[in-house]
């Protein structure tokens, strides 16, 4: 196993700034845990947790009693919800988070992979390095509506495009398989099995898409005829 690999599968040897990101964007509040488990031989990262308001209480305790120091009692957990913003001010916290992310190593951008928030994923998933996309899509808290945006992008590396065909859990959703019939990364064979699940207007509008390869057009076409009989 590579050492990226080990890297990425292990947050008690996790960089700091990793630990600050995946506090300011976690999967979900199970993250705070283990991160907690994982490095309770270095008090730095624990004081990071105990002092950081968004983790839950049981966290917020046993962080201080690493410590020895009080748990604030009556504590209010501060929920990170994002609130209404403008154009420039979305872009720019994006812009911020990609900043850090580009400075990373690629093990440390698995690590966020694997357990960021979807913020993080929307970074990570145009990442030039493959692993790291690869490693977005086993994020447990991937949601539907964002497989269906890496589904419709051509520049998604083609196995990321197998990956999310191959999963049924995904392609149960008709938006999925649309996406990825309609993108030309997609390699015709796995295209194929999924044309004929498409709803007449779709298909109407894939046999005109000169994007997609000539193999997918015909046999669009093919279905248009059979479902016009």
């Amino acid at each position: 196993m590579s050492e990226e690999r080990l890297i990425g599968i292990d947050l008690s040897i996790a960089s700091r700034e990793v630990i600050e990101m995946l506090l300011e964007h976690p999967s979900d509040d199970s993250v705070y845990g283990e991160i907690l488990s994982a490095n309770r031989n270095r008090p730095d990262i624990v004081r990071m947790l105990y002092e950081n308001p968004a983790i839950p209480d049981d966290v917020h305790s046993e962080a201080a009693r690493l410590l020895s120091l009080p748990v604030i009692a009556d504590r209010k957990v501060a929920r990170i919800e994002p609130g209404p913003e403008d154009e420039e001010a979305r872009m720019q916290r994006t812009e911020n988070v990609l900043q850090r992310v580009q400075r990373l190593s690629i093990g440390e951008k698995i690590q966020l992979a694997l357990k960021g928030g979807k913020e993080l994923r929307n970074v990570l998933i145009r990442d030039p390095n493959k692993e790291v996309v690869m490693k977005v899509l086993e994020n447990p808290k991937l949601t539907e509506s964002e497989v269906e945006m890496i589904a419709r992008n051509p520049s998604v590396p083609e196995e990321a495009l197998r990956y999310i065909a191959k999963k049924r859990d995904w392609t149960r959703r008709y938006p999925v398989i649309a996406a990825l019939v309609s993108n030309p990364k997609t390699p015709p064979g796995v295209s194929m099995p999924f044309i004929a699940h498409l709803r007449f207007q779709d298909l109407v509008i894939l046999e005109k898409n000169k994007n997609v390869s000539e193999a997918v057009r015909t046999a669009a076409k093919r279905y248009v005829k059979m479902r016009k009989k």
